[in-house]
């Protein structure tokens, strides 16, 4: 296996005076682009940075090996880079490593279980051994160094030594790229067990997937297992009822011993699959509470992209349908479910049915929000919270005329859901004939009635008063001027993209019109401006700054957010309100407000409830109504990118 040709001379830097980690960086990453390696640079580079606040890089003895796995690397490779002076300010697992020799490596998203990638996992592995490592740092040039890579295979053969004490301990190693830590804990956990007489067998859960695979008999032969991962270990309940330990990946490389004994004489505890399933930061380390609250927000979008994108096709498709009978704003009702033509009522169905889709959008992200924090003792209350949000219990109440919480009601019931739950499982104790019990019958009653509790007492009285505020408002302005009106109803609608406030200055609005009080223009620009905003940001933002500003899922939602934009879907742009609602709901309201007063002052008009494509050739003066929507839609873009991109920045500078 030649690890030299995943590199080349041009890719090899000697006594380099790059004087920090972020000119490293950007030089490393300049040589593969220039290699043809890359097809953004900007983008690897800021998979490089995302990865660097995962965890360390820095190893010891003045390595470090920064990485990125990205769809913008072409196939896979490592650029190197030896400095004439130390860096004493990586983040490095030996507090007082200086860093001389860094390895990055490149590796490409599609190239799970490539043989470039089991190369790159041979150099990770082989860089454990101290001679090896010591050939290549001790190289004259780049010739030397490429021979160096080969030329010593040491850690290939080195002859594992028997055990002595009888005593066997299997693990699981897994980083968040799947590559360096994931081989570099494995080899460091392995030859501890060597040099201490213990037999140690290492399951490693990588950009290949999991190779060297533990059997039944290998976990039943098992006197402990050890958990060093950063992320979520696959298959941890074929350990229930082991001795365990839970670190991070890193861990191994600089206490590999200690962890080993630690499992063997006085672990964490013991493996129950609905206790510690899922945990990813043991040993007395833990997640900060916002940045736990933030990787479960994303896990909730995550799964909810997917039930907003199907929902808003079935919805699409079914008014594409109807367009040519023009029947767009009208299949949706009840009459055309017993229609004479088969097609009206196949339509009005899937309309219907992308309805019923969105229902469980706020359920489905309330409950894998609670499932990060809490794994599956969380989901079923975390569900239940989503389907308050939803206002689904108004429907089998009979109460009438009731205000759902919506995207505020789904965050909060889904955080509520989760610690309720993470705090249940921890706290209670069971005799070991009992603990089926506690994820069956105590954790989903307990938690369950606690949402039942909050949302009666709590959540629907203070966002019912919230939205009812708002409701009040909207209809006191009635009288205003025509500026001041459309910028309540604008802002109203785009507050909460289809929620209870939306609906509220819908139901005002449409009444309105209906008596030829008010024309609709500026509920239907603030419906539509939101959503092609935010898809139009997730498009700009590298040619406008330079680099992504958003999260990697937020990228397939823009895309997303800008179809269904079009389409008259503005639930397209809740996942950017929930993941960042403090900068995102207030952008939202100032572009529709200023894409919606632009249009009426240009004298633009829209009597009817069609905000969708379908619906401009029934607007009055359509170049002011054009006009309105992109200033709008422009603002929302570029005002997203550059708030996000200062804080960016900012977070960098704290960083450095």
């Amino acid at each position: 296996m030649e690890l030299r040709s995943q590199t080349s001379e041009n890719l090899i830097f000697f006594d380099v005076n790059w004087s920090t980690k972020q000119q490293v960086l950007e030089e490393l990453v300049n040589a593969l682009d220039e290699e043809g390696i890359l097809t953004s640079r900007q983008d690897f580079l800021n998979t490089v940075y995302e990865r660097e606040e995962v965890s360390a890089t820095g190893m010891e003895k003045g390595l470090a090996i920064p990485h990125g796995k990205s769809p913008f690397v072409k196939k896979a490779a490592f650029a190197v880079a030896r400095l004439n002076r130390p860096l004493s300010d990586w983040e490095s697992i030996d507090p007082d490593n200086k860093v001389e020799l860094v390895f990055l490596l490149a590796i490409p998203e599609s190239e799970g279980g490539s043989t470039h990638l089991k190369i790159l996992s041979e150099l990770s592995t082989r860089l454990m051994n101290e001679e090896y490592y010591a050939n290549l740092f001790n190289a004259k040039n780049a010739s030397e160094f490429l021979e160096a890579l080969d030329a010593d295979k040491a850690a290939d053969t080195e002859a594992p030594q028997q055990p002595v004490t009888g005593k066997k301990v299997v693990a699981i190693t897994a980083c968040a790229a799947g590559i360096a830590h994931t081989y570099m804990a494995a080899e460091a956990l392995e030859k501890a067990g060597r040099e201490n007489g213990i037999q140690v067998k290492v399951e490693k859960q990588g950009a290949n997937g999991i190779e060297d695979g533990l059997t039944a008999q290998d976990i039943k032969e098992a006197d402990a297992v050890i958990f060093a991962t950063d992320i979520t270990p696959r298959g941890k309940e074929r350990f229930n009822g082991l001795p365990y330990v839970q670190t991070r990946v890193a861990e191994p490389l600089k206490k590999g011993p200690e962890l080993i004994d630690k499992a063997l004489n006085s672990p964490d505890g013991t493996v129950q699959v609905e206790g510690d399933e899922g945990s990813s930061a043991g040993n007395g380390e833990k997640t900060s509470l916002l940045k736990e609250m933030g990787q479960g927000i994303l896990t909730g979008i995550s799964y909810m992209i997917p039930v907003i994108v199907s929902a808003g096709l079935m919805i699409g498709i079914a008014k594409l349908g109807a367009m040519p009978f023009g029947l767009v704003n009208d299949i949706h009702e009840p009459s055309f479910a017993t229609h004479e033509n088969p097609l009206f009522v196949l339509l009005h169905h899937l309309d219907k049915f992308g309805a019923l889709i969105f229902q469980f959008m706020y359920p489905v992200f309330a409950a894998f929000l609670a499932f990060s924090i809490a794994n599956r003792p969380g989901i079923v209350a975390g569900f239940i919270g989503g389907a308050f949000a939803t206002g689904m219990h108004f429907q089998y109440w009979g109460v009438e005329g009731a205000v759902e919480s919506g995207f505020l009601g789904a965050l909060f019931l889904g955080l509520v859901a989760g610690y309720t739950a993470k705090f249940l499982n921890e706290k209670i104790k069971l005799h070991k004939n009992l603990q089926a019990m506690k994820p069956m019958l105590i954790i989903p009653a307990v938690s369950v009635l606690s949402i039942f509790l909050i949302n009666f007492y709590f959540v629907d009285p203070v966002f019912g008063a919230l939205n009812a505020g708002i409701t009040n408002l909207i209809e006191s302005a009635q009288g205003s001027g025509t500026l001041v009106l459309s910028a309540i109803i604008a802002s109203a609608t785009a507050f909460d993209l289809g929620g209870p406030v939306n609906k509220a200055a819908g139901a005002i609005a449409i009444g309105l019109a209906a008596d030829q009080i008010f024309p609709l223009t500026p509920r239907v620009l603030a419906i539509v401006i939101p959503p092609i905003g935010l898809g139009l940001a997730t498009l700009l933002d590298r040619y406008t700054v330079g680099r992504r500003v958003f999260d990697a899922n937020l990228y397939v939602a823009g895309k997303t957010s800008l179809l269904l934009g079009f389409i008259a879907i503005s639930e397209g742009a809740i996942p950017f309100m929930l993941r960042n609602p403090l900068i995102t709901i207030p952008i939202n309201i100032l572009g529709a407000v200023i894409g919606a007063c632009t249009a009426v002052f240009l004298g633009a008009v829209q009597w009817y409830p069609l905000p969708a494509v379908w619906g401009w050739p029934l607007v009055e003066s359509f170049w002011a109504y054009f006009i309105g929507l992109a200033v709008g839609a422009f603002f929302i873009a570029f005002a997203n990118i550059f708030v996000r991109y200062a804080l960016m920045v900012r977070n960098e500078r704290k960083s450095a």
